[in-house]
């Protein structure tokens, strides 16, 4: 795989087309000591990008949260999104925005630092193994537990609550698992490293998690609208671990995630149902359902 600080092309950089490989950001600054830092990731389909829109908008509420505005108009950001995946002739990929405080300062208070923002993009296919996603993944549950809402602005995007994220989905690739299935400040349910999840019970109804300490993703919210399209039951409520062995289906969702199967959590086993396989090709048909023109 080529590092992705070699690559080529273009990124757009602070209103700006930028080579690739030039796009430099101060090792000082802020958004890198602090966390300081909020962003979003898209997937373009056939040249288009899924629900642009509402990924903009989330990425304005993040910047926000926390305390920074972004110096340009959500116009602006879709308008320069969808440049810039066509000045990589991206047809099949993935969009990163991104936006950060600057160097201007050095210290925890950061008033008078500039924000930053850059948007690149690459042809990407899928998160997971293909074969992984006909088969299923395996999940362990990880020690780290998603903090409590008074805590952390967990309603972002932001860089700093991914952390404890890259720590069990280390701890879960080296004993053997492909992520890890996180638990709330309450022991609860929550969700896998960068995905919400869902289970299908015996009666074919699907559970998830109330999104009351983690990200309400956009993917989580379509299939859900996709499944009560196809009348199936969506409870949105606390889930303890202990209800993990009653479950016979389980799936992932997110934007790179997309649609996956679980084969396991820890010593839980499920199916890879034609209920969870149904809704995977009903997703896959929306997002590649080609813009009216």
């Amino acid at each position: 795989m080529i590092p992705y600080d070699k690559r080529s092309g273009k990124i757009w950089y602070n209103d700006e087309l930028v080579d690739w490989s030039d796009v430099k950001v101060h090792v000082l600054s802020h958004g890198l000591h602090y966390a300081s830092c909020v962003f979003e990731g898209e997937r373009v389909y056939d040249g288009s990008i899924f629900k642009l829109e509402e990924h903009t908008s989330r990425f304005f509420y993040s910047a926000r949260r926390m305390g920074f505005e972004i110096p340009y108009s959500e116009a602006e950001i879709n308008a320069a999104s969808n440049s810039i995946i066509k000045n990589q002739k991206v047809e099949n990929g993935y969009v990163r925005p991104v936006a950060w405080r600057g160097s201007e300062m050095m210290a925890i208070s950061a008033q008078q630092t500039k924000i930053h923002v850059a948007i690149a993009t690459w042809e990407w296919g899928s998160y997971f193994d293909p074969k992984l996603k006909v088969e299923g993944i395996k999940l362990n549950i990880s020690n780290w537990r998603r903090p409590a809402p008074n805590t952390i602005p967990w309603d972002t995007k932001a860089s700093g609550l991914y952390m404890i994220c890259t720590l069990s989905k280390h701890e879960a690739e080296k004993n053997g698992y492909t992520d890890s299935l996180m638990l709330d400040h309450e022991g609860n349910i929550a969700e896998a490293t960068g995905a919400n999840i869902f289970f299908k019970d015996k009666n074919g109804e699907l559970h998830t998690p109330v999104p009351d300490s983690f990200l309400d993703g956009i993917t989580r919210r379509t299939v859900i609208e996709i499944a009560k399209s196809k009348n199936i039951k969506v409870n949105e409520r606390k889930i303890n671990p202990k209800e993990l062995q009653d479950f016979v289906g389980c799936f992932l969702t997110g934007t790179a995630a997309e649609v996956t199967p679980v084969s396991c959590i820890a010593d839980n086993e499920f199916k890879v149902c034609d209920l969870i396989i149904g809704l995977n090709e009903s997703y896959q048909q929306l997002v590649r359902k080609k813009k009216a023109a």
